[in-house]
């Protein structure tokens, strides 16, 4: 990140609990730093009765890590860092509420201000409710796992800062489902649903930021393809792109057309009228997302995939705080 932010080239960074449960496992002398604090915050909060059980204070010790991650990327780069909420909440909203609050008090206990902060939650209903009362409160909030538009639909309604859809998870759910490894870019399926997303926004005047993530070659392996669905979407709001693919579109010499222009949405978009009148119904959103088989599919299997890393996370928290632990971090038990 810090030598990417030098370029310029980029603004923001994110993390997930695979990018957090990385670092906490990685063995890092500065990682493990952040878990060692990690771990003591939580103690110290266990002994002062602000957390009640070892088990809430397991789970203040993995929101801290991933705090101190983030306080330490919002040092390099000049726009937002997102932290999410433990994704096992995804389907439990006061909880939500709760510890992404909790991450924010925290983020401010450093210094860090809110409008630096994005809290990432899935774009489950409940996520989505509970990101509608955040942004009320000034926290704004990436929903991320967004595969379908009725997704994207809900959570502008209901006032959410920026969305993350997964163009490539979109694209590989298709290919199973039809037997084709090969699209030209224009047609790759994840390219138009988030097309259709970015279109609708402009279209009906929501400010919400369409931030695609999750890349694939559309036209099958190859480095010459790597760069099809970031070339069809130029012109998104912004993109979470990987190291590996910025060093490709930097060294890169041919023309880089935008792609998407408001300017369009008014022809691009088929919908002639709001969904749900303009604040679509939980019956109407859980609808519309079991007749999406992509949206249903691949956001359940996201949520399972980060649910088994936060468990590797919280495996590995306890471990460290075990007192015969070769780093004898201090144990997550009241004194």
């Amino acid at each position: 990140i810090e030598e990417l932010a030098a370029t310029g080239f980029i603004t923001d960074a994110t993390t997930n609990p695979l990018f957090v449960s990385q670092a906490g496992l990685s063995g890092d002398p500065r990682y493990m730093s952040f878990v060692d604090e990690a771990v003591e915050y939580a103690k110290k909060k266990l002994n002062s009765g602000a957390v009640k059980s070892e088990e809430e204070a397991v789970a203040l010790a993995m929101d801290r890590l991933a705090v101190n991650l983030g306080r330490e990327i919002v040092k390099l780069v000049k726009g937002y860092v997102s932290t999410e909420v433990d994704p096992r909440l995804s389907f439990d909203k006061e909880e939500s509420l709760v510890r992404a609050r909790r991450i924010i008090a925290m983020y401010e206990e450093e210094g860090v201000p809110r409008e630096r902060v994005l809290i990432k939650l899935a774009a489950t209903w409940e996520g989505i409710a509970a990101a509608a009362e955040l942004e009320a409160e000034g926290i704004r909030c990436n929903l991320t796992l967004v595969f379908g538009l009725v997704q994207a639909v809900a959570c502008a309604q209901y006032g959410a800062h920026l969305i993350s859809p997964f163009t490539g998870r979109i694209l590989d759910w298709h290919k199973k489902q039809t037997g084709k490894d090969v699209w030209e870019p224009e047609e790759d399926p994840g390219v138009v649903a988030c097309s259709q997303m970015f279109y609708y926004y402009k279209k009906f005047g929501h400010d919400t930021i369409c931030m695609p993530a999750s890349w694939r070659p559309s036209r099958g392996p190859g480095v010459d393809f790597e760069l099809d669905e970031i070339r069809a979407l130029a012109g998104s709001d912004r993109m979470t792109i990987p190291p590996p693919l910025l060093q490709r579109l930097a060294d890169a010499a041919d023309a880089l057309p935008q792609r998407l222009q408001a300017k369009d949405a008014a022809s691009k978009c088929a919908e002639a009228a709001e969904w749900g009148g303009g604040r679509m119904s939980e019956a109407e959103f859980r609808f519309r997302l079991n007749q999406d088989g992509c949206a249903t599919d691949k956001m359940a299997e996201g949520i399972r995939a980060f649910v088994a890393e936060t468990d590797k996370l919280q495996a590995a928290i306890q471990a460290a705080s075990e007192p015969d632990s070769s780093r004898e971090p201090a144990a997550l038990r009241a004194d």
